[in-house]
């Protein structure tokens, strides 16, 4: 049974469930962490083992030449940190959504890893939640009848949320790509964040099977009473026919199918999601026929999608994928959107999105 070399770089609350999952799985050995903070790679090494520790990337991944290459930073270093990646010889590459910060990036992002065959993961972590795999598997139960809608809602920016529904709606919907967008948005404030974004951002996805996704995240989308914990406002399902099946990220699951009506429990819970995340990591580096749940070129799809949604608010109308050109989408973002206050779907918002 191999055994995988892990560094991990970036030692914030996502590094460390990184670092803490793998090195509690007895198929990986934590042999470095790296970050720009000495005291803080001081303290994260005392609680994991001692690996070694630098604030030098690459000097620690030629010293300690790792099988995976996995950070959990800010997104605007995506580019240089692959980069890292594939020169450290690495066989598999982990990193946090999103993708990048534009599709001009991304589609660079993706050459990258194309040309260098190293294997890539994103981390969709929730879709191991107990109560997002039960609403999958009450949907490819076919309880539903023939799907015909797949939604998510989320009340946080699209940067930090979008990619996670966007990837469980397609999970949803047996992996369907989409064939063409179109969406609104409104709201400049969260453009400035470290996570740029539209305060509020609404939009429609035609998928190849004809299945029909609509997405809101922010400022305006609708409210998840069920849940108390303003980050974890998530609502993703599906309808057909003969029913829906709906999972809110903080607040369990429910469904109403011809035969029966159910919900039941289930909350994002890192301990409890990171384990098979990692795991499916040496599953795929074992075998190439096991890839990962949440593999690149998946990500990839979800990534576009997210930019061509930009892409109809900044140019109108529908646009259709996939995406052959590159574009600064924040960047046109906001040079379009207009300097207007915007609207709230609730109250609680107006902590985030003070206009």
């Amino acid at each position: 049974m191999n055994r995988y070399k892990v560094i991990v770089v970036g030692l914030g609350k996502r590094g460390m469930h990184h670092a803490a999952a793998f090195r509690a799985n007895n198929r990986f050995e934590l042999v470095g962490l790296a970050g720009r903070d000495q005291g803080r790679l001081q303290a994260a090494a005392a609680k994991l083992g001692d690996p070694q520790i630098s604030t030098d990337i690459r000097a620690l991944a030629e010293s300690v030449k790792p099988d995976i290459f996995c950070f959990c930073t800010p997104p605007n270093v995506r580019t240089e940190l692959i980069q890292a990646g594939i020169e450290s010889g690495a066989k598999l590459i982990a990193f946090e959504k999103p993708v990048a910060l534009s599709s001009i990036e991304g589609l660079k992002i993706k050459a990258m890893l194309d040309a260098s065959g190293v294997k890539a993961v994103v981390s969709h972590q929730h879709r191991y939640g107990e109560h997002y795999r039960k609403v999958h598997k009450i949907i490819a139960s076919g309880a539903l009848g023939r799907v015909h809608t797949v939604y998510g809602t989320a009340t946080g920016w699209m940067m930090h949320i979008l990619s996670h529904l966007i990837d469980y709606m397609m999970w949803y919907n047996a992996g369907a790509k989409a064939e063409w967008v179109m969406a609104q948005a409104a709201g400049r404030g969260k453009l400035a964040d470290s996570h740029p974004s539209p305060d509020y951002l609404a939009g429609f996805i035609h998928f190849s099977n004809g299945v029909h996704g609509v997405v809101e995240c922010g400022a305006g989308a609708p409210d998840v009473p069920e849940v108390p914990y303003w980050w974890r406002k998530c609502r993703i399902g599906a309808q057909g026919p003969d029913g829906f099946a709906e999972v809110l990220t903080g607040g369990g699951w429910r469904a109403v199918t011809k035969t029966d009506c159910s919900n039941g429990g289930g909350s994002m819970n890192y301990d409890l999601d990171m384990p098979p995340y990692v795991q499916e990591m040496a599953d795929w580096l074992d075998d190439d026929k096991k890839v990962h749940a949440c593999n690149f070129d998946s990500a990839w799809e979800g990534f576009q999608i997210m930019m061509a949604l930009c892409r109809s608010v900044v140019e109108g109308g529908q646009v259709s994928l996939p995406l052959t050109t590159g574009m600064d989408e924040i960047a046109a973002l906001r040079e379009k959107l207009p300097a207007r206050k915007v609207l709230l779907s609730l109250a609680e918002n107006a902590k985030e999105y003070p206009g």
